[in-house]
């Protein structure tokens, strides 16, 4: 199921491209912060519990109107119907239409990741000592767990997860 948010994101991205397209420069901000707000939409679906992921898609909410007023302003140029043609679809999306899909992405993203937390992943060309991995994780606070023999995945506050990537970074070195 698609929310009201990533519908308007994906008839903005769409709004985007066709301007674009049609040689209209989009201003600077505006392609970097679809990024964000795309993340934004993301992460709230994973927990839409979680009180920082509601205030981050309030914010991401937000974003896109100004971001909507901005294109719409654009897209003026190219006359009424034009700008009749994506208010329409944004209208649509306000009742909760479905025009879109979200693309898949080939970024895998784990459903039961601790909210707060930076996660890292290691991917490993031979098999760890599961002994020692797990003592750098302890002593650093994170969170550890294996998806196989070659794939770590450690989760913790940003610091203590730097901490404990450089720590296991020797376990990488050729010998």
């Amino acid at each position: 199921m698609s929310l009201p948010s990533e519908q308007n994101w994906l008839v903005l991205q769409n709004l985007i491209i066709d301007l674009t397209k049609k040689g209209y420069e989009i201003p600077n901000g505006i392609n970097p912060e679809m990024g964000l707000i795309r993340s934004s939409i993301s992460s709230y679906k994973r927990d839409p519990s979680h009180p920082e992921l509601i205030n981050g898609l309030a914010k991401a909410e937000m974003a896109l109107n100004n971001i909507q007023g901005t294109l719409l302003t654009i897209a003026e140029e190219e006359g009424e119907n034009y700008v009749d043609y994506w208010l329409d679809l944004l209208k649509q999306v306000m009742k909760g239409e479905e025009l879109f899909e979200f693309a898949r992405s080939r970024s895998k993203f784990l459903v039961n990741t601790p909210p707060g937390l930076t996660t890292g992943k290691i991917n490993l060309k031979v098999p760890l000592a599961e002994e020692r991995v797990q003592e750098i994780a302890e002593w650093n606070g994170l969170i550890i767990e294996f998806e196989d023999d070659m794939t770590v995945q450690l989760h913790g506050d940003q610091e203590d997860l730097k901490t404990g990537l450089k720590e296991m970074g020797s376990f990488f070195l050729d010998d």
